[in-house]
């Protein structure tokens, strides 16, 4: 049925939650001297970093975006954590004969660290990051663009991931979409978009292939 599972990377394989939640608000504390509630930042988790930033000051973008990412990756390696059974599930994908790859917002250099500390940048067959596409997501594109490299029909792909951001970019590219219940959004807001799957732990992505 599938000829490729594609990952969104932050919160469906790579528990960076309380790292970026603390990069934003150190960030925003020290630019606009606001505390920004946990559930305000996670609105916006999958978003493009400066398209978040800009949010709340169009004006101190840069600035607060070179604070934003001296902060994250001061902090990153201390503060990820691998999703339960991630590299498990990879490994066997793979075993069966499935392309795997990530298809994040993420800087790319950033989004390949995260994925070599776990040992899982051998894995993949594809990586795109906000560097690749001029649209991101809900906008298909990356999607779109990780099926031109594997030479796959989107219509082949089930796209894995946490946002309401990633189960509109799947079925914008004609994919199916895979929602993992451990998400930190709203759980009923997300299922609300209609993913075509609903998992609650990524070893039952070999259930569905």
């Amino acid at each position: 049925m599938f000829k490729a599972v594609l990952f969104d990377l932050d919160g469906t394989l790579l528990d960076t939650n309380q790292l970026i939640i603390s990069s934003y608000k150190h960030t925003i504390k020290k630019h606009l001297n606001r505390d920004l509630d946990d559930k305000e930042i996670v609105r916006y988790f999958g978003e493009p970093l400066r398209l978040t930033l800009e949010r709340y000051d169009k004006e101190k973008v840069e600035e607060m975006y070179e604070t934003y990412v001296k902060y994250n990756e001061e902090k990153h390696d201390s503060m990820i954590k691998l999703m339960d059974n991630a590299k498990e599930t990879l490994e066997e994908l793979k075993n069966r004969g499935i392309k795997i790859g990530v298809v994040t917002s993420k800087r790319k250099h950033m989004a390949e660290r995260g994925l070599k500390y776990f040992n899982l940048l051998e894995l993949m067959d594809v990586i795109i990051a906000m560097e690749d596409t001029s649209e991101h997501k809900p906008n298909p594109q990356p999607l779109l663009e990780a099926c031109r490299r594997l030479d796959i029909s989107p219509s082949e792909v089930l796209y894995v991931g946490d946002s309401h951001y990633d189960i509109q970019c799947g079925k914008n590219a004609g994919s199916k979409t895979c929602l993992v219940k451990y998400t930190v959004l709203d759980l009923n807001e997300v299922l609300s978009y209609h993913p075509d799957f609903v998992i609650d732990g990524l070893r039952q992505l070999l259930e569905i292939i």
